[in-house]
């Protein structure tokens, strides 16, 4: 294995100014081998030892390396997380609340079962907010099934981390002159990194989405989904907007209470559609933040395609979910009922085509103005 080892060794972890061999994070080197023995496939796995906002980038250049010295070559890697504290940098136990200190509002948007469109309510909610004049950012907290980058057309993009010395000296990783050593003996050790997120549409999008392949499987358990999902939100330079809204994976579970006791929520909003199916699971979430170690606001639910209206026929609605579940819920458990939103045909069109309807249907936005109207 020695071989491929070598060949690793010429990509460099920029945080750190080391090859991903010298880091140890390459580990279980195999390879498969044709009749005359050559090499057809590598397998290996890329083993951090704490979620790492460059993994996607160093995990492309490992594969480039391989394929470069070896034409042909099939390679498979599989990403995996240990929890261990970093030895260089922002380490995962560090981040606190204060970091957040500057931002507004925290609200969660949670759903108690898939499907209901949350993620769609979430991106749509926070470019309404952004076009009513307020600083926005959204966090994708769902580590099994991040959509907002094909939702905001940013798939693909890689966030860059912005590194702080000792002596306050911010370096964002764009300078070719000096490698990452040569900052650090001017300006000493470096004490903190910044995931800078993607902005668009007047938001600031952030999502474990932008670190990893659209079609690879995180194999995490709970607790390195919770420090990633930590990781994410906590050490991000959100600046100081005024919501930050967290779209939550569905259900009740490790990364809910683990948002509740490390993020600073101001409240929930718990997304569900007028079906009985879905609104079981509404009262398992609510339950769940009311719950006395838990405790947070539900500031209120959000009902979506509450109706259908075709678009040849803008003024006819046809209840096929059922009608006002979601409100009879909201009176039951005493909570806002913040609006109902339509299944219309442009929604879904927008958030396939990246570009969410928000921003260019004046329908679709004012049923989302109504909601942010009692939020702010």
């Amino acid at each position: 294995m020695k071989d491929i080892l070598d060949i690793l060794t010429t990509v460099i972890h920029p945080a750190y100014d080391k090859s991903v061999v010298d880091l140890g994070l390459i580990e279980d080197v195999k390879t498969e081998t044709s009749n005359d023995g050559k090499v057809e496939k590598v397998k290996f796995k890329l083993v951090f030892k704490a979620p790492d906002a460059l993994s996607g980038e160093i995990k492309r250049a490992c594969e480039a390396a391989i394929q470069k010295a070896l034409p042909g070559v099939k390679v498979s890697i599989m990403e995996l997380v240990r929890e261990k504290a970093a030895k260089n940098g922002t380490n995962i136990n560090d981040l606190t609340k204060d970091d957040l200190g500057g931002i507004g509002k925290i609200i969660a948007v949670a759903s108690g079962k898939g499907g209901v469109g949350k993620s769609t309510v979430s991106v749509n909610l926070a470019i309404t907010l952004a076009k009513m004049g307020y600083k926005v950012g959204l966090a994708d907290a769902d580590v099994y099934g991040p959509s907002i980058p094909k939702m905001t057309h940013t798939e693909g993009e890689i966030p860059n981390v912005e590194f702080i010395y000792e002596d306050g000296y911010t370096d964002d990783g764009t300078a070719e002159n000096l490698t990452r050593q040569g900052v650090a003996n001017r300006h000493g050790k470096c004490v903190k990194q910044l995931i800078v997120p993607i902005e668009k549409y007047g938001v600031k999008w952030m999502s474990i989405g932008y670190f990893a392949a659209p079609e690879q499987a995180l194999i995490w358990r709970g607790p390195m989904a919770c420090n990633a999902l930590k990781q994410m939100i906590l050490q991000v330079k959100w600046g100081e907007p005024d919501f930050l809204l967290i779209d939550l994976p569905p259900g009740t579970g490790d990364i809910h209470i683990t948002l509740v006791h490390d993020i600073p929520l101001t409240g929930a909003v718990i997304v569900t559609t007028p079906q009985d199916v879905a609104l079981a699971d509404v009262e398992k979430g609510i339950n769940m933040y009311r719950n006395k170690d838990v405790n947070k606001p539900i500031l209120g639910l959000v009902e979506n395609m509450s109706w259908f209206t075709p678009a040849e026929l803008p003024n006819n609605r046809y209840y096929i979910f059922g009608k006002d579940g979601g409100k009879r819920m909201a009176e039951k458990y005493g909570v806002a009922l913040l609006g109902q939103i339509p299944l219309v045909q442009s929604i879904r069109e927008s958030g396939d085509e990246g570009e969410p309807a928000a921003l260019k249907y004046e329908p679709v936005y004012n049923a989302f103005k109504g909601v942010a109207d009692k939020l702010v």
